[in-house]
């Protein structure tokens, strides 16, 4: 019987750029032994398309994402959640089967203003950022699952 992958949900309030950006950058590097998803305490009901663009410049797609209540989880087993936001972190309910709680906040780079190359930059930086966190943790997983295996 092939055991089933723990979910990962990332959690943010709209579901719209940081907890996709953190969910396309997981799935990417711990796809295979992670079950990586996001949603929101109030989606927004998109994805932002300058979360798509930046995310396509590291050859990652995206664009195949939707915004989602973090209550479509509530009946599911959800191994660890991971907010992004602070309000996320309290709106944050506890999920069936949840075992870990982290929050790494981000600036929310819907809020960037100024020409649209200014708000490209502040997307690449959010998105750099949080590549960097969320690729170390996929290490720590990685190496934890190699350890219990030995």
């Amino acid at each position: 019987m092939q055991k089933m992958k723990p979910t990962v949900l990332i959690l943010c309030t709209g579901n719209s750029c940081r907890s996709h950006l953190a969910e396309g950058i997981l799935r990417a590097v711990a796809g295979d032994f992670l079950n990586v998803q996001s949603a929101g305490s109030k989606p927004a009901g998109y994805v932002h398309p300058l979360a798509i663009q930046v995310m396509k410049e590291v050859g990652i797609d995206i664009s195949g994402h939707h915004s989602k209540h973090m209550d479509e989880f509530l009946k599911q087993p959800v191994e660890t959640v991971i907010t992004v936001c602070g309000n996320a972190d309290q709106a944050c309910p506890m999920f069936p089967g949840q075992v870990n709680r982290h929050h790494w906040g981000f600036y929310d780079p819907a809020h960037a203003t100024g020409t649209d190359e200014e708000k490209l930059a502040v997307f690449r930086q959010v998105r750099d950022q949080i590549k960097m966190v969320f690729e170390a943790y996929a290490d720590g997983r990685h190496d934890q699952m190699k350890s219990k295996a030995a």
